[in-house]
């Protein structure tokens, strides 16, 4: 009797390790999500948001490079299994339930991509050491081992590297920034306020003389009356208008709003945003009026480039999804998958996350004409300093600036 119980348990300790294994699980959670002949990843996204607010497109940038990557024969012989994205609502609750849902009863080896300006999942993936990849657009990105956004850390801490490609390309593209001044407008909301003191301090350190930062902004909702908005930005360089506004508010409703009040007040400056190279605003006759000649800053070469690397971006959407779209978003999700399958390739056949993230964080550089370069683990504490310009002139985009890196500054 006890022989068949020892036997019969022997069966069952045998059958649950196979079951294991077939998953995609190991002693210790090492090889979670990896099988002889697959990667199982999936994303957080906030796919709808009260705002209206969305980074859906996200999924299929990086569906597309995932099946370029396939049809390839996939890495070291194992094909993605691309799980798509959860959707946290802009909430980071519900980021985090959707980041644990991934590991624990899903099996990722990693969440890819990760696009959410609330994501509530950071410290949980850090704890148990699952790789992420992204947009940086928030500080819990900052400071990680796990964390990688595809532009590097956007909210580093006093003293680290701080951004000042957004300025040096400016000054390039308007002649030199000798006797020109910026005036920075943000809203009141943490993330606005700190994107406008590393702002303001790339275009300082590109040589333009700050002639002031607003951050009363309610970032709730534009406001029902623009005008003490205008005439501050207005009277502002010694009393006279600023030769450059930057708006750094999330929306396009905002940028639509300020940029008309601008206007009709008789502004002739520049005006850039990081947020109007949206295709989708062109749909709109009143969006695209407001934002005629304004200067976008993506921090990735434009769709309207010909770089190869761009082109070849065009034909992979085009596979998977024919006539889509192209947007920032659908961008931001390509790249992250990008650096996510070169880090696989560098780890090798032997694929554990321990292995992997020991790869990523060990002097680890890629540099891509796509979204420029990225050096870790230097850059989970900085930006990576690269970034284009495109303008929005009769009614289309075209490159202003292309992708280009520039060193960082002491974020003072």
């Amino acid at each position: 009797m006890v022989r068949v119980r020892s036997a019969a348990l022997v069966l069952v300790l045998f059958a649950t390790g196979c079951a294991a294994q077939q998953q995609g699980g190991a002693a210790g959670g090492g090889a979670a999500g990896v099988t002889d002949t697959t990667i199982t990843v999936g994303g957080v996204l906030t796919k709808t948001s009260a705002s209206g607010y969305s980074t859906k497109d996200a999924e299929l940038g990086a569906k597309a490079r995932f099946e370029r990557a396939n049809a390839e024969g996939g890495v070291h012989g194992r094909t993605i299994e691309f799980l798509g994205a959860e959707d946290d609502g802009q909430d980071a609750a519900k980021g985090d339930a959707a980041a644990k849902k991934l590991v624990q009863k899903d099996s990722v080896f990693a969440l890819v991509p990760v696009h959410a300006p609330n994501f509530g999942g950071a410290a949980f993936l850090e704890r148990q050491g699952v790789p992420w990849f992204g947009w940086a657009t928030g500080p819990q990105w900052c400071g990680t081992k796990t964390g990688f956004g595809y532009n590097g850390c956007l909210a580093p801490k006093q003293g680290a590297g701080s951004q000042t490609w957004w300025g040096r390309q400016m000054a390039d593209l308007l002649g030199g920034a000798e006797g020109k001044s910026v005036y920075v407008q943000t809203s009141d909301s943490s993330g606005s306020k700190y994107g406008g003191t590393t702002i303001s301090q790339s275009f300082t350190a590109a040589g333009f003389a700050l002639a002031g930062v607003n951050s009363g902004l309610p970032a709730a909702a534009p406001p029902p009356d623009w005008l003490p908005y205008v005439n501050k930005i207005m009277t502002s360089d010694d009393g006279g208008p600023p030769d450059v506004v930057v708006s750094v508010i999330a929306g396009t409703k905002f940028n639509v709003g300020l940029y008309s009040a601008l206007k009709r007040a008789g502004y002739q400056g520049v005006l850039t945003d990081a947020t109007s190279y949206d295709a989708a605003i062109l749909k709109d006759p009143a969006s695209a009026k407001a934002l005629e000649g304004v200067i976008a800053a993506p921090m990735f070469e434009p769709f309207e480039s010909d770089a190869p690397e761009v082109a070849r971006l065009r034909q992979d959407v085009e596979k998977v999804a024919p006539g889509a779209e192209l947007t920032q978003h659908l961008a931001i999700g390509y790249w992250a998958a990008d650096i996510f399958l070169d880090l696989l390739d560098k780890t090798g056949k032997e694929l554990t996350r321990e292995r992997f993230l020991a790869t990523a964080n060990g002097s680890y550089v890629y540099e891509n004409p796509g979204f420029g370069r990225i050096e870790y683990p230097k850059d989970h504490s900085e930006p990576n300093g690269c970034g284009a310009l495109v303008k929005l002139e009769g009614g289309a985009f075209q490159v202003a600036r292309n992708m280009r890196c520039f060193d960082n500054v002491p974020l003072k």
